[in-house]
């Protein structure tokens, strides 16, 4: 262990993973270490008898759960966006052959009381019914328009300008209800909250042309991939493609104390009386505590059910989006299923989830409206954790912190941070044009 890295990282957690993989790409001396004796982090999926060691206390789940083997219950549980950033890196750094993928069912969003599916393009927004007759019309007109769009070709722009027009301006001209602005800017643009409204129109016309893109993209009934086997498999792709290019792996390190020089640069990362020197360090908050603060809190619950979602067409793997205003609150709520169709559980088990940012301190009051729509349930749990982001400056520390995981159920925002702090350590971009069907040729979709 005594010798020098370029880059040390700590932490297995997808965010971490990720990067040592690009970085050992890069040609970069990568030291990977873990203080657990698994991959994963936060970021771990859990067979039965560990949910039940975890949640319960105890190591004996009743048996008409079926084998605990068969569960792979994933601690942050995020679909991916078919033609979004992660795919994108998935291709970029070929780590698609160490995995294999399967479409979602359904993308859903809560609505006055009921689920409906999320209308993706102007056919099925006329078929919707989220809204009446005419304000079909003036969406369709949007969605057209949203389709249209081309940001290098002013012909697609109907002489607006969208780096300084506002979402709510752009959505004033189409005549749309709140109704409709509600889940086009959840269910669809997948915000987290109502800010966008008073932001710049051009992102959130890249993320409904992102949402529609990627339904097209496999024909199916939602925009979303999830990996067979369940996120688990995802930082282990990443650390096997670390390997390849030469980077050091060290589960179950103890302490893992991140020295500092005399200028408070980071100098070398001590575990067990050694010290491997180093010039810039990656973490997650946990190896950093005094270089982050708290920001949030995540709540969530976790169900196991022996049918799909009530009301998403028998589903077997769902996202529901409840957007913050059709629940009083300040952000959305997340509803995710998989099942033995993605092999995440045994057959005729569903595996749901929860999250939203905490708002209160009561969790299973606060989860209620997401929890209702999934009755009956076999299991319930609840958890929550702190969401940290880092306050140092890695300019001047050579220490590089991703933040904490949010309570979304797709994975556009884990990324974003990722290559912003690849950015930050490199100088450089990931190349991120890529061809997206290049994926989709090997793989189980």
């Amino acid at each position: 262990m005594d010798e020098e890295y370029d880059v040390i990282v700590l932490g297995t957690g997808l965010k971490e993973c990720i990067l040592s993989g690009l970085l050992s790409v890069d040609g970069l001396k990568v030291l990977h270490m873990d203080r657990n004796d698994y991959y994963g982090g936060e970021f771990t999926s859990l067979n039965l008898i560990q949910l039940w060691q975890k949640f319960r206390g105890n190591d004996k789940p009743p048996a008409h759960l079926g084998p605990s083997r068969d569960y792979n219950v994933d601690m942050v549980p995020k679909f991916i966006m078919a033609n979004g950033i992660l795919v994108r890196t998935l291709i970029h750094t070929d780590v698609t052959k160490y995995l294999s993928f399967k479409a979602v069912d359904g993308s859903y969003v809560f609505n006055k009381g009921k689920i409906h599916k999320v209308p993706a393009t102007d056919v099925e927004a006329l078929k919707s019914p989220l809204m009446g007759l005419f304000e079909k019309r003036r969406a369709r007109s949007f969605y057209i328009y949203v389709q249209n769009y081309d940001e290098n070709d002013p012909s697609t722009h109907q002489g607006l300008d969208l780096t300084r027009i506002t979402s709510r301006e752009l959505i004033s001209k189409y005549g749309l209800d709140d109704n409709t602005v509600d889940f086009l800017g959840h269910a669809v643009a997948l915000h987290r909250d109502d800010r966008y409204l008073n932001e710049p129109a051009l992102d959130t016309v890249k993320r409904m042309k992102l949402y529609t893109e990627s339904v097209l993209r496999f024909q199916g009934g939602s925009p979303y991939i999830y990996p067979l086997y369940g996120l688990g498999e995802l930082p282990q792709g990443f650390a096997r493609l670390s390997a390849v290019y030469g980077g050091t792996y060290m589960l179950n390190k103890p302490e893992c104390k991140v020295e500092f020089d005399m200028d408070g640069k980071v100098c070398g990362v001590t575990s067990e009386g050694e010290t491997a020197k180093c010039k810039k360090v990656v973490c997650d908050p946990s190896y950093l505590p005094n270089k982050v603060r708290k920001v949030g809190k995540v709540a969530r619950a976790i169900a196991i059910m022996s049918h799909p979602i009530p009301n998403t067409n028998e589903s077997h793997s769902v996202q529901v989006i409840l957007p913050q205003k059709q629940l009083g609150r300040k952000s959305d709520m997340y509803v995710f299923c998989c099942s033995y169709s993605h092999n995440v559980a045994p057959k005729g088990k569903y595996i749901a989830f929860v999250s939203a940012e905490a708002e209160t301190d009561n969790l299973e009051m606060e989860l209620k409206p997401g929890i209702d729509l999934l009755e009956p349930i076999d299991e319930l749990f609840f958890d929550s954790y702190d969401r940290f982001e880092p306050v140092n400056e890695p300019s001047l520390d050579n220490c590089f912190i991703s933040t904490s995981y949010d309570a979304t159920t797709h994975f556009e925002s884990t990324v974003t941070d990722v290559l912003s702090m690849y950015t930050m350590i490199t100088g450089k971009m990931v190349d991120l044009s890529v061809d997206l069907s290049a994926a989709s040729a090997e793989e189980d979709y």
